[in-house]
């Protein structure tokens, strides 16, 4: 990590703006601060692709996009990756963030950056038309810097996926680890369904009830019993007849990965503020109702 955040910064005197590369479907659980700290200090532009929108809620998308937008010297856009033509939305965006450096003298060098297994290396592809940049169901694939020429006037330069150094919401952790941006031995899966089924069952209880079928009307339900739930509806039992829960939670998490639940979103802009105002709240010290003014 330290290697790459050195090669990082020296890359960015040479680059004019930032493409941070995030999860549509948790943009700020996905964005690492780092990233932020790197490109300010060299006040560079950042355009801000939402990844897998496709399988994002697309009434949440419009509002994280409005979001981002709102900062300054920020740009924001949702594309899928996997869908052909969306890439090149990210050198149209780009050159409006960088008009000084449109001219054949001038050409535009952009950076990528982003968490691992973001989508990096398959909207590199994308925009090559080939398949150039290594790409990996796992997080961490692409290990070094890599620079590919778009075009005679446009460059981009491929990272390594930076995790940040602490994560300071636990919430943040399980949707990273639900949408499988962080390694498998960094988490326990049941823990994480159980984490997935309780967003679930408050935002898309509809989408569990379509594709599992839930006990009762489902509103009394928990995580733990939407798990148990997709064991009854695949037939996933251990000896002795019991829920293979383990099973269950990794089906659950793959239906969500694949976007077979349906377009989801774990995170919007006023549950993300809500939740630091919680957190904010916590850490600010009671008042002693005793002392003197």
């Amino acid at each position: 990590m330290a290697v790459a955040v050195e090669k990082i910064q020296k890359a960015l005197k040479d680059h004019d703006l930032v493409v941070e590369i995030l999860d549509a479907r948790c943009p700020m659980a996905s964005a690492n601060p780092l990233i932020e700290s790197l490109r300010n200090h060299r006040q560079r532009p950042c355009l801000k692709v939402l990844n897998k929108a496709d399988i994002a809620d697309p009434a949440v998308t419009p509002q994280w996009l409005a979001f981002f937008n709102a900062q300054k010297n920020v740009k924001a856009i949702a594309l899928s990756a996997k869908k052909s033509g969306d890439a090149a939305k990210i050198v149209a965006a780009a050159k409006k963030l960088a008009p000084h450096r449109n001219e054949n003298l001038k050409p535009l060098r952009m950076l990528i950056m982003g968490v691992p297994n973001v989508g990096k290396s398959t909207l590199i592809n994308a925009l090559l038309k080939q398949r150039k940049a290594k790409v990996g169901d796992e997080p961490a694939v692409t290990k070094a810097l890599a620079r590919y020429d778009l075009t005679p006037t446009t460059s981009l330069t491929d990272t390594p996926g930076l995790m940040a150094p602490k994560i300071e919401h636990p919430d943040d952790g399980l949707m990273l680890a639900a949408s499988h941006i962080v390694g498998v031995k960094a988490y326990i899966e049941s823990e994480v369904a159980i984490f997935l089924a309780e967003v679930l069952l408050a935002r898309y209880p509809q989408a569990l009830a379509a594709r599992y079928g839930l006990p009762g009307d489902g509103e009394s339900l928990d995580g733990v019993a939407v798990v148990e739930a997709v064991a009854a509806k695949r037939g996933f039992r251990i000896k002795g007849g019991e829920f293979d829960f383990d099973k269950a939670a990794i089906a659950l998490l793959g239906d969500y990965r694949s976007g077979a639940l349906g377009r989801v979103s774990l995170e919007t802009p006023v549950t993300r503020a809500s939740r630091q105002t919680s957190a904010s709240d916590k850490d600010t010290p009671r008042k002693n109702p005793t002392a003197p003014e």
